[in-house]
């Protein structure tokens, strides 16, 4: 039975949704000295068939990992948040080449209105 279920291909979905950081990023002087609240939410598709069958950590994707990821490439300040979640989604594309779909969104909580 499990080796039925490793040759077929079982889609997975990982969801971290209100990821919080405060972090630099924005064109204004004023947001990149002040800062303001950031959240992230990510959708990660894959096949984690295996994972499924063995209950074994080194199978899947770390969410804790995932987390660190995107915590440090929140730390690193850029006018755009497009850049931010570009380098989130390259990084994420890179360190996880078993992920075949990957949605990244960034929200600034408190855009300063002209």
């Amino acid at each position: 039975m499990a080796e039925t279920l490793i040759n077929k291909q079982m889609k997975t979905r990982i969801e971290l949704s209100n990821l919080r950081f405060y972090a630099h990023h924005g064109v204004l002087p004023q947001e990149t000295e002040v800062g303001n609240e950031f959240i992230v939410d990510l959708m990660l598709e894959a096949d984690l068939s295996v994972a499924c069958i063995t209950d074994n950590m080194d199978d899947t994707i770390n969410y804790a990992d995932v987390f660190d990821l995107v915590k440090t490439e929140m730390q690193i300040p850029s006018k755009l948040l497009e850049h931010v979640a570009g380098r989130i989604f390259r990084k994420l594309k890179d360190t996880y080449p078993q992920l075949t779909a990957i949605t990244v969104s960034v929200t600034k909580m408190h855009p300063p209105l002209c």
